[in-house]
């Protein structure tokens, strides 16, 4: 267990950190790239295409009527992240793991809300194309709330063995 002033100040890093890389990252796509122009990193699997997203998860959502969007892409997503950052700050029983998994979670909901305030969309860049298995186009927010679901996993199954 680490105390509460080392764990205050490594969530606070944490989700500081996914916010700056997410913010950061989007800045440097929409500055340099064209929309839809697909862009070679390691060759056809890894490809950065530049599009803005003004949808949930593969654009769902995009065609509701703009309250409704409004209501489930920011309002509803806004009240959850409050909880869980109240939850990361406040529950002792929280290990390393899920303390690392929740902030990363909080970091990148608040990048990909940020965007949603401010920009009217979310600008979504990378690609992975494994033959067997391709992404959605998705950048550092979402890489990171991903991150976080799989540690907090981890940390749940840990726990129960």
């Amino acid at each position: 267990m680490i105390d509460r002033r080392k764990r205050n100040i490594l969530i606070s890093i944490i989700v500081l950190l996914a916010i700056a890389f997410d913010q950061i990252s989007k800045v440097w796509v929409r500055n340099n790239f064209e929309s839809y122009i697909e862009t070679s990193i390691v060759g056809d699997i890894f490809t950065l295409i530049k599009v803005e997203n003004t949808g949930a998860f593969l654009g769902m959502g995009s065609e509701l009527p703009e309250t409704l969007r409004v209501l489930l892409l920011i309002v509803v997503p806004v009240i959850v992240l409050v909880g869980i950052t109240v939850y990361t700050y406040l529950e002792k029983s929280l290990d390393k793991t899920s303390i690392i998994g929740f902030s990363l979670i909080i970091g990148g909901g608040i990048g990909n809300i940020f965007d949603r305030i401010v920009y009217g969309s979310v600008t979504d860049f990378l690609y992975l194309n494994f033959e067997f298995f391709k992404t959605g186009i998705f950048n550092i927010a979402d890489l990171s709330v991903t991150i976080g679901m799989i540690l907090i996993l981890i940390s749940s199954f840990k726990k129960k063995h």
